[in-house]
């Protein structure tokens, strides 16, 4: 059974590299609001419509002191592709180890027939200033989006 994180924990920790290859850390984007949208993969149609939705949501997510951070198992040089192709205005970090999903327990394999290709089951995690879960969605199914004013109203919630 995978243990996935659940609303009221503390977020685990990671070290991931960004599309400049720079080793970012939770912990920097701690202090306001935090979404991290776990993504299938660079490039696939509903990936590029959660990401553009949350680019297009931008002033919304600023005005309740949110930012979005995107994962994927994407190698950086092609979350690097995507991102600017999107223009895409926050981070998007590369878990090429797999190592994240495997923590948060988001792993999906056998990706698009690919017997062993693991991605990460697209997932929202809203974490407050502290880092702890006040919001956790997961999706089975890699063609669903989440649900954008449900996340808009769990941000809202969070002082």
């Amino acid at each position: 059974m995978i243990n996935r994180v659940k609303v009221g924990d503390k977020a685990p920790s990671f070290t991931l590299p960004d599309t400049d290859l720079k080793q970012r850390t939770l912990e920097e984007f701690l202090g306001q609001k935090t979404v991290l949208a776990f993504f299938v993969g660079a490039f696939t149609a509903t990936c590029t419509k959660e990401a553009c939705t949350f680019r297009d949501s931008m002033a919304r997510l600023i005005d309740v002191d949110a930012q979005v951070v995107g994962i994927s198992v994407n190698d950086p040089f092609s979350n690097k592709a995507f991102a600017e192709k999107n223009r895409l205005p926050f981070p998007i970090l590369s878990d090429y180890r797999r190592e994240v999903i495997r923590k948060y327990g988001l792993e999906s394999s056998d990706f698009a027939g690919l017997s062993g290709y693991m991605v990460a089951k697209r997932s929202i995690f809203i974490l407050d200033k502290e880092g702890v879960v006040r919001y956790a969605w997961v999706s089975d199914n890699p063609t669903i989006e989440p649900n954008y004013e449900e996340i808009q109203k769990a941000l809202k919630q969070i002082k």
